[in-house]
């Protein structure tokens, strides 16, 4: 048996109780939830307190159980979990949050950590690699993946053409393109701003023209280039 099968299926020992680790799963799919459950109920050092299949479960029951780490998962049903991310984490600022997801793309990066992630692994991790992610974050690490690393890496050294052009946004308009980066929908949005879907529509459209780019994504990575604040926080988190 491997070095890591023997760590994951041993007993916690009765000398690290006192130091256990509280996690907390929100996964909408069911056997995948019970995998991850199994796994950190066997796992040394680690106890996990519930299991979530939505947003709307996770928002009742992670504030009740106060786990010191939440594993997370981007596409659930309802309101998704880089929203149930910003949420939890207005309720409980202190408490880890680390994405596990198949979502590798750079605008859901940016959009988890805006949102107060402090780690994005993919769901291909290994299971050595989740539980080495509980330690990390809890010594104030921040655990990605390495092709995650790289490209946060890649979209900070890449050339910034047409730098500035997020200065000439109106107001509404910078508005709509935070919330955007906030993962945001068009309707989302609209209900927020109380203002129609057209109107969004058409604001989105001026945003991508002054932006130089085709699609939302493109618009969010530069909207986070532009904040060199961000830049430096990641950064910082990487290290």
């Amino acid at each position: 048996m491997s070095t890591v099968a023997q760590t994951i299926l041993a007993p916690a020992s009765p000398a690290r109780q006192d130091f256990m680790t509280t996690v907390a799963l929100v996964e909408d799919s069911a056997p995948m939830r019970r995998n991850l459950e199994r796994m950190l109920r066997r796992a040394p050092g680690v106890r996990c307190v519930c299991a979530c299949g939505s947003t709307e479960e996770a928002l009742e029951q992670i504030p009740r159980h106060k786990p010191d780490v939440v594993l997370m998962d981007i596409n659930l049903p309802g309101a998704s979990g880089i929203e149930c991310t910003a949420r939890l984490k207005l309720q409980l600022p202190a408490m880890q949050v680390i994405m596990l997801t198949v979502y590798e793309d750079t605008a859901s990066i940016f959009s988890a950590l805006k949102a107060g992630a402090c780690g994005y692994l993919l769901k291909r991790s290994s299971p050595g690699e989740i539980l080495e992610a509980l330690t990390t974050v809890q010594t104030g690490g921040a655990p990605m993946t390495s092709e995650i690393a790289r490209k946060i890496v890649m979209t900070f050294q890449s050339p910034g053409e047409g730098d500035g052009d997020a200065a000439t946004l109106s107001i509404r308009e910078q508005e709509i393109l935070r919330l955007l980066s906030e993962g945001k929908v068009s309707k989302e949005i609209a209900d927020q701003l109380a203002i129609s879907y057209h109107t969004v529509r058409v604001h989105t459209k001026h945003i991508y023209e002054k932006l130089h780019v085709r699609s939302r994504s493109e618009a969010v990575l530069k909207f986070m280039a532009d904040k060199s604040g961000a830049a430096t926080g990641t950064s910082a988190r990487l290290q």
